[in-house]
């Protein structure tokens, strides 16, 4: 819905992926769909290999179920993110504050990124969907014809990695179907850590 929006202002747009190596078949699909849709490049940006190999190595392939899954976002999400970042002054995110009570109920439309911020540089990072609820997002997409990845007809509200993302049941807060295994007030991956410093 983002890449529609900012690609209705300019069609130039920079987009940017990150591929965990663990993303479902249909998310892959779904940035084809996307890049074919609105004919922009989308830069997918990968983890070192020689880091996920070390873990997988040292402790398999699933050890977030063991010890909690901030190791393994930090080498396949949080490194990737930031090297990325450093090349930019800005980003746009589609966080809601409705998303999560427990971790994104302040999120403001703009903020200083100092979690991702390169030394010495301004970040600054864009939420312009924060005060937009659930339902406006999906009418938006229907009116708009916008694309969307195809798990959502399947019960996934929030969609991450594979092992890592289930469907959430009615009465479910849609990040209840992320790291599931794991305490409510943890579901945050790193990507957003500016707001959890920020509390």
């Amino acid at each position: 819905m983002l890449i529609d929006m900012a690609y209705k202002i300019r069609s130039d747009i920079q987009v940017f992926s990150l591929d965990t190596g663990r993303l479902h078949a249909e998310t892959y699909q779904f940035i084809e769909r996307v890049r074919d849709h609105y004919k922009i490049d989308i830069d997918i940006i990968m983890p070192e290999t020689t880091a996920v190999e070390a873990l997988v190595k040292e402790k398999g392939l699933f050890s977030f179920y063991k010890d909690d899954h901030k190791e393994c976002c930090g080498i396949r999400k949080i490194s990737p993110l930031r090297r990325h970042l450093h090349t930019l002054d800005a980003w746009i995110t589609g966080q809601r504050k409705d998303q999560s009570p427990g971790t994104r109920a302040n999120v403001p439309a703009v903020q200083d990124d100092k979690f991702f911020a390169k030394e010495g540089a301004t970040l600054t990072k864009y939420n312009p969907l924060s005060n937009w609820s659930s339902q406006q997002v999906w009418d938006y997409i229907r009116a708009f014809e916008v694309p969307y990845n195809e798990l959502h007809e399947r019960g996934f509200v929030s969609i991450g990695c594979e092992p890592c993302t289930r469907p959430t049941g009615p009465g479910q807060h849609e990040r209840e179907g992320r790291w599931w295994w794991e305490e409510a007030t943890k579901k945050e991956c790193g990507l957003h850590a500016v707001n959890l410093e920020s509390k």
